[in-house]
């Protein structure tokens, strides 16, 4: 490959801020064999179908890569429950595994890197408490605490107690928590708690 090609992609990361899709490449004048020739000599990380990290960029990954990363392999997946607080500051450790909802019909494929545990919900449940996050690095979106903890009451998970230690001082998220589990039909889930 020609050098040209290498100051060419170094032109890109400023203004890619580290990742990039096949058809910015493609639109940035690069061939699917440079793209493929990149790949091969470690100056792109494939992170899911159509999206490269740009390695040689001098950025590190954010530490919220699996959120933005996953978002940009199914821009409509919300990342949810434990992986939710985690990214919101209520959990001291991030979870094995990173929880993802997205709506029942929606089938993209998640394939990533690191492990995914995707939960499916109904459209008129999907939608509630979803936030969206911009950074400089991409974007993502993201179940509020609220509606996170409520989802993590239901499921029974583990890590309920931690996230409700650090909640529980707060009269207003815990009225916010009361309305959300009505919303999501769980009314008698956190009776008690609050």
């Amino acid at each position: 490959m020609r050098v040209a090609t290498y100051y060419k992609l170094e032109d890109l990361y400023g203004k890619y801020g580290g990742y990039i899709s096949t058809r910015e490449l493609l639109g940035e004048g690069f061939s699917n064999r440079q793209i493929a020739a990149l790949k091969e000599e470690n100056y792109l990380e494939k992170v899911c179908h159509g999206c490269y990290w740009m390695l040689q960029s001098g950025y590190k990954k954010p530490d919220d890569y699996k959120c933005i990363e996953v978002c940009l392999s199914d821009p409509k997946a919300v990342i949810a429950m434990k992986s939710a607080c985690y990214y919101q500051g209520l959990m001291e450790s991030e979870p094995d595994v990173l929880a993802v909802a997205t709506e029942r019909t929606d089938r993209s494929m998640i394939k990533m890197k690191f492990p995914v545990e995707r939960h499916y919900f109904s459209s008129s449940h999907f939608q509630i408490g979803i936030k969206k996050i911009v950074t400089d690095f991409g974007k993502y979106n993201i179940y509020n605490i609220e509606r996170s903890f409520c989802d993590m009451v239901r499921l029974k998970d583990e890590a309920v107690i931690e996230v409700f230690n650090h909640i529980k001082a707060q009269t207003a998220q815990c009225e916010r928590i009361s309305r959300y589990s009505e919303m999501l039909k769980g009314k008698n889930m956190i009776q008690g708690e609050n």
